[in-house]
């Protein structure tokens, strides 16, 4: 029985890195389709370095999943972009691009109140310091310290720290107050047509006012009492055309009027 060596972290590392490199020179030279499914086994090969980027990023508010999603992208376009006459490894130019892709779906994608792009940058700044700081600390870094690791002042970290919140909203279903009694929908206003009412009668009572008595009437029985025109001609003794004429005209009056106070 053959025991196949157990390989350690580098050695597993360094392996992946060979065959990447082995798979995009092998690229370089065919045409698609093969090209293109050489540069896809790069991709496969690599993703658990996509998927630890997009772990780094997580707890801001973004779905896990489509922080991998949007890493996998980042993998793709480095497969995609990577130059065999490089100085760099295909993971030096990867994970950069990989992080890139990532700080710009939080930019440009991932809020819900959009802050100034200054302070966007910073967010990412420090939500990927933040990390690496904990573990040196020991604990959560105040505004200065991640401030001196970052090389800015601390009252942009504060600024940007302060607008964690705009990457979340919170859902109308979550408590509304303390005893957990309702939620936030039970605290919105709902709109309330008798604000509409009471506005178009303000509006039009004095356009109306400027009307004659029979004017008035045909309104009255049109839009108070709901009749058809043709039951407005026999109240008045007019034809149904007349009817439709005159309340043309009137409607006529009413927008010029409204027209001439604004």
């Amino acid at each position: 029985m053959t025991i196949a060596p157990v390989l350690s972290a580098a050695d597993s590392k360094q392996r992946i890195a060979d065959t990447t490199h082995e798979l995009l020179v092998e690229a370089d030279g065919v045409p698609d389709p093969r090209h293109q499914e050489l540069l896809d086994e790069v991709v496969i090969l690599n993703a658990p370095v996509a998927r630890s980027i997009a772990s780094r990023y997580r707890s801001k508010g973004v779905d896990p999943d489509d922080l991998e999603q949007v890493a996998y992208l980042g993998l793709v376009k480095a497969a995609n972009g990577y130059r065999l006459d490089a100085a760099t490894a295909f993971l030096s130019y990867a994970v950069p691009t990989i992080r890139g892709e990532l700080k710009r779906y939080f930019r440009d994608c991932a809020w819900t109140v959009r802050p100034p792009r200054r302070v966007q940058e910073m967010q990412g700044s420090i939500a990927a310091a933040e990390p690496e700081l904990i573990q040196r600390l020991g604990h959560v870094p105040t505004d200065e310290e991640t401030a001196a690791a970052l090389g800015t002042d601390a009252e942009e970290v504060a600024e940007a720290t302060s607008i964690r919140g705009c990457f979340t909203t919170l859902s109308l279903d979550a408590p509304g107050s303390v005893d957990g009694g309702t939620n936030l929908l039970d605290t919105v206003a709902d709109s309330e047509d008798g604000y509409d009412l009471v506005e178009n009668v303000h509006t039009l009572t004095p356009a109306v006012a400027t009307l004659g008595d029979r004017d008035k009437r045909i309104l009255e029985l049109r839009f108070r009492n709901g009749l058809t025109q043709e039951e407005i001609g026999h109240e008045l003794g007019v034809s149904q055309m007349q009817v439709s004429r005159l309340l043309r005209n009137i409607l006529e009056k009413l927008r010029s009027s409204l027209a001439s106070t604004h």
